[in-house]
């Protein structure tokens, strides 16, 4: 069976159960026309990273704003645990579900303590007063995140690489069984950026959903359980790294030519763009 006609609901060999189901969806904003997202299909499961891969414009960001509940489908139904997430109240949603979207709105006035701790909020009663329980995750985030020397500074004064990873530490705070990622290496640096795809593996052994929309196919190949190529709001192929990251497909999906090679010190694909045309020699 082909990827295309399998993978709509083809889990990760090592998903424990389906978390977040999208049936036959179509999305689109009120103010457009367009139609992002189109009749797509997806199963998450728990355990397992997915890796969104497509073109600027392709409906990945509005596949995430309508996983987490945020967009509500003109057509088919999104369900969270099995139950239709439009049914649930947000707060709910924010005590099973988190979100790390490509910008943060910057936090003014708050100290990178205290806007991990507003991932807390969900797990909190009405007077929002934190529990050791609660400073106990906050303080694990933290560290986590290498935020141990900048507890204490304002976000509004950090770079964007460090508000990056403030709200990946807020994310982390929620204790969430699903996470959703935009662009979650924007403005990292390659040593937080690899160091948070080693804290995502050790989230999704534990047993996380994770569903990342990403631009890079190489971090994509070496960390994804599986992988959907998104291409004008419909899908393009989903499956291992190994059955939809081809050279067919990638052109399909981006219009373009990739070099698709073997890194033995990686043990994974690695992919380069081929140039349009060759330089002249001199």
């Amino acid at each position: 069976m082909s990827s295309k006609a399998s993978s709509s609901y083809g889990l990760s060999r090592n998903a424990r159960e389906v978390v977040l189901e999208l049936d036959s969806v179509s999305a689109r904003y009120a103010s457009s026309r367009d139609m992002p997202l189109r009749s797509f299909s997806l199963a998450i499961g728990a355990g397992e990273l997915v890796v969104v891969l497509g073109p600027n414009g392709a409906g990945k960001s509005t596949l995430l704003r309508v996983l987490s509940g945020a967009l509500t489908p003109t057509e088919g139904e999104v369900r969270l645990f099995g139950h239709p997430i439009g049914t649930r109240s947000r707060r709910l949603i924010a005590s099973e579900l988190a979100v790390v979207s490509q910008s943060e709105e910057v936090a003014f006035g708050y100290s990178v303590r205290d806007v991990v701790m507003m991932g807390r909020a969900a797990h909190q009663g009405d007077w929002m007063r934190a529990s050791p329980n609660d400073h106990a995750i906050v303080e694990r985030a933290i560290v986590r995140c290498d935020l141990g020397d900048l507890v204490d500074r304002a976000v509004s004064e950090l770079s964007g690489g460090e508000q990056k990873r403030v709200a990946i530490a807020r994310a982390l705070a929620q204790a969430p069984r699903v996470l959703l990622l935009d662009e979650p290496t924007v403005f990292l640096d390659v040593r937080h950026q690899v160091a948070l795809f080693d804290l995502l593996e050790e989230e999704v052994a534990r047993g996380l959903a994770c569903v990342a929309v990403m631009h890079d196919l190489n971090a994509a190949a070496q960390y994804a359980s599986r992988v959907v190529l998104l291409k004008a709001g419909r899908l393009v192929a989903a499956g291992t790294v190994d059955e939809v990251m081809t050279q067919a497909h990638l052109r399909e999906t981006f219009d373009s030519d990739l070099y698709v090679g073997e890194s033995e010190a990686m043990g994974a694909r690695i992919f380069l763009p081929m140039r349009t045309r060759v330089r002249a020699s001199t």
